[in-house]
This record gives structure tokens, sequence and C-alpha cells, in this order.
């Protein structure tokens, strides 16, 4: 367990979310992160309502929040190559190696998230919005196409970049959780698998444990688990 008091960096997280949206927060990926690299780390929770000086750290009020004295930056996506950067656990070496597992975050973040991400909400949260269901049928096509292309490429390799772990697996298991979560991996074994792998690793259900209980602890009373 890596969490500490009193260690130089800070990750904020929210003391609270309903049960549909945790595991699923952002401060996750960047606590994956720094527990395959081995650093050490405190957590610094949000209510809902966050402080007035939030926004002069993060504009869109959300988190994660990254500072280890010398930098301050908002983005899981560049919170997690700049933790890269300081472990070759995460980011190989060589540029080549280390340009191919950041070309794959990104293309976690831009090329899958938007339409696995809107999918979801339109079968989750937005699904009784009058406007949900015509636009189902369009998210549907694109999820699964993207989807499609990225099973294809990862074929029966263990990692995108074939045996070799990096933070673009990393973030693509992540945004890959939201998909398996509403049901659209079904026609994606090795997808499914790819993200079983990834939740195997012991910095993942360590990441995932710290995450939670935070949650369990800021319960509200009244509020079902």
């Amino acid at each position: 367990m890596l969490l500490k008091d009193n260690a130089a960096i800070e990750v904020t997280a929210l003391q609270w979310v309903p049960p549909f949206a945790q595991g699923m927060v952002k401060d996750l990926r960047v606590r994956w992160a720094l527990e395959e690299a081995g650093l050490d780390y405190r957590v610094r929770l949000l209510a809902g309502q966050r402080p007035a000086e939030y926004r002069q750290d993060q504009p869109f009020d959300q988190v994660p929040c990254f500072n280890d004295g010398k930098v301050q930056i908002f983005e899981s996506g560049a919170i997690l190559q700049y933790i890269g950067e300081q472990s070759e656990a995460l980011l190989p070496r060589d540029q080549l190696g280390k340009f191919r597992a950041i070309q794959w975050m990104f293309a976690a973040l831009n090329s899958i998230e938007p339409f696995i991400q809107f999918r979801a909400l339109l079968g989750g949260p937005f699904s009784d919005q009058e406007w949900a269901k015509p636009a189902t049928p369009t998210f549907d096509h694109y999820a699964q196409l993207r989807l499609g292309q990225l099973s294809e490429r990862l074929g029966e390799k263990e990692w995108l970049e074939a045996s070799r772990f990096t933070v673009g697996d990393l973030m693509m298991v992540m945004v890959l959780r939201i998909a398996e979560n509403s049901g659209q991996l079904a026609d994606f074994d090795n997808l499914a698998a790819f993200v079983k792998r990834g939740e195997a690793r012991p910095a993942f259900r360590q990441a995932l444990a710290d995450h939670m209980a935070a949650f369990e602890q800021h319960q509200p009373e009244g509020v079902a688990a």
C-alpha cells in the first residue's frame, strides 16, 4: 500500500459518488499508475462542493489533480504520462517503445473513450431523456466499430505491444472497463480478457481497494451502497 499521509505526491479524489460511478472515477487511473511505479502518494478528498480556489488547479472542477511539489497538472492522460516518465515499469526507455506506449494512451482517450462513454451514458443515466433513444443507434454503431478495430489489432497478444505492459495498456484497460460495465464487450472476448488481465494485477487491486475505501467511509446516511 503506497498511501502515505506525508508523501510528496498529492492526488485529488472525490469522497463519495453514486454507486454506478464507484470504481470508475478517474483518480483510479492515477492511483493505479502510482502503484505500478512504486511511488508513495497521499489523497486529498473533495466533497461535492469544491473549494472556491480549486478551479485554479482544475478549470473544469473535476478530479484528479496531481501535485508532487515540482509539477502541478490535471487530466488523467497528462498525469499518467508524467508518472510514466518517472518509472520504466510504465514507459520503456527506448524512444520507439516509449512513444508506441504513449500512442495507445492517446488512442484510449481519443479513439475509444468518447464513443463508449457516451453509449454507456445513453443506456444508464441518460436513458430517460427524450433524445436518448434516437441517439443510441448512432453511438452503438461507432462504439462497436472502434471496439472491433481494437479487438482486431490486439488479437491474441497479452498486451497492446505484445508482452510488455505499459501506460498505454493501463489507460486502455481503464477505458474498456466502461465498455465492460455497460455490456459493450459482449462480442469481443479478447478485449474482455484483456481487461481481466489488467484488473488481476496487484497494483490495480490495491488502487481499487483504496479508491473504494473512501466511498465506504463517507457513505451518506439513507443512501444504499
